[in-house]
Parts: C-alpha cells; structure tokens; sequence
C-alpha cells in the first residue's frame, strides 16, 4: 500500500457535482437556488436532470466554475442543511 496524495486541484476549474435527493416538484430548485448562492451566474445549460428507474430520487448535474476549497465546502454544507439532498458527488 502506498501513501499517495489526493490529486491537487487547481483553481479556478469547471467542476461538475451531482446531488442526488428524494424526488420532488422542487428539487431541482432548491439545488440550483443553493448552487446560485456560492457560484453566482453558473452556466445554466450544463445542468441535467435524471429520475431513478423507480422514480424515487433525482439526480440534478450541473458544472461551475469553482474558484477554491472553501465554495466546495461552503456548497457541499449548504446543500446537505437543505435537509433534501442524500448525497453530493
């Protein structure tokens, strides 16, 4: 087993995420109303919606433009306190 290092990642990059939560009207709102907060005019037309074959999630794609680790975290905490979201990839 080697002790390697995570790839740095370097800033400003485009950076996709998914989040995935429960499926419902507003979702995918909720989502981009987040994303909007921490990546102010983001590139509406990457964003992608998909429905789990049983129709109880939904996956909401989208890209930014990231400019650092602390909009991720900011992201990834704001977006989990929504109490919709399951998980961020």
């Amino acid at each position: 087993m080697s002790n390697q290092e995570a790839p740095k990642i370097e800033f400003p990059c485009d950076y996709p995420l998914k989040v995935v939560g429960r499926s419902g009207d507003d979702f995918q709102k909720v989502v981009l109303d987040v994303i909007e907060v921490h990546a102010p005019g983001f590139d509406q037309t990457t964003v992608s919606i998909q429905e789990s074959s049983g129709g109880k999630f939904q996956s909401v794609r989208v890209t930014i433009t990231a400019t650092g680790e602390p909009q991720l975290k900011s992201i990834f905490e704001d977006l989990k306190a929504t109490g919709r979201v399951q998980m961020v990839i």
